[in-house]
């Protein structure tokens, strides 16, 4: 039986993003700073977030957390948030370490402007994700979040109405433009941006390109990740043999399969280690 082929994407694990995330938490650890919380989970991945915890890193779960901190230090995570938790944060007199993408701050500014000026801005993405969520929060007049075709076909404004169109920076690239074109035939006075993230845009990519070569694709990152869930999706369509996991742990329980080459790509919020231990473990067992 022919040696097993490996093709491990380039673009797996921390995007710019998170890794600056991650790394501004555990500077605030490195100074001895005390009483040190996250603003909801730094990145969604368990493994890192339970690591922070080890080292007194606490996460604030909703907005009345805060509200009763009486001191320390606020980690604003890479999703961002809305507009009102930064003057919460101020007027507790808490310290705010901003970690947030600066692409999902670019969105931010976007729709703050645009909603002033007087267009009602579309969010292209998933309603309930903290990235939408903040995005929202930062919006000065109506906004609507849609995430598929039925949802764009049902939107009924009149004609000349002022729209602002934007997405979710880690939503499926292709999917994005299909909504775009069911925008562009109705006659609305539009400004339509791809704030998608070049690197989510490069990752799903190469996902794709590898999915089409492998036999068995596997796809790691954690279960709440909004970007790993879209590279599944990407790769199922292309190989059947796709697989889903959080950490090595989760391959030993799946009925595994490979004939001859195994594809292995990750979400941006899963640690080089996690995708260097997978890839050992398929090498070595498979």
């Amino acid at each position: 039986m022919g040696e097993k082929k490996i093709l491990v994407a380039r673009t797996a694990g921390f995007c710019f993003g998170v890794k600056r995330a991650v790394e501004k938490v555990y500077e605030q650890v490195s100074m001895g700073k005390q009483n040190i919380y996250t603003y909801g989970p730094i990145i969604h991945n368990e493994e890192v977030v339970t690591d922070l915890e080890k080292k007194g890193v606490r996460v604030l779960e909703n907005e009345q957390e805060l509200k009763d901190l009486m001191e320390g230090t606020v980690v604003i995570r890479s999703h961002g948030v809305p507009k009102e938790i930064y003057e919460v944060i101020e007027e507790k007199g808490l310290e705010c370490v901003d970690a947030t993408c600066p692409f999902v701050r670019k969105i931010h500014k976007i729709v703050e402007r645009e909603s002033k000026a007087g267009r009602h801005i579309i969010i292209v993405g998933n309603d309930t994700h903290p990235e939408v969520e903040g995005i929202k929060g930062w919006c000065e007049g109506p906004v609507t979040v849609i995430s598929s075709h039925e949802e764009a076909e049902n939107l009924a404004f009149s004609e000349g109405e002022k729209l602002c169109v934007v997405s979710q920076t880690t939503f499926n690239y292709n999917k994005f433009q299909e909504l775009v074109e069911i925008f562009e035939k109705k006659r609305y006075d539009k400004v339509v941006l791809n704030t998608i993230c070049s690197a989510t845009e490069e990752r799903q990519l190469e996902a794709r390109q590898i999915a089409c070569e492998a036999d068995t694709m596997i796809v790691i990152g954690g279960r709440h990740s909004s970007n790993t869930q879209k590279l599944y999706e990407i790769c199922r369509k292309e190989c059947e043999n796709t697989y889903y996991i959080q950490t090595l742990v989760d391959l030993d329980t799946k009925p595994f399969q490979c004939i001859g080459c195994v594809g292995i790509t990750a979400g941006a919020s899963t640690p080089n280690n996690i995708i260097e231990e997978v890839q050992k473990h398929v090498r070595i067992k498979f």
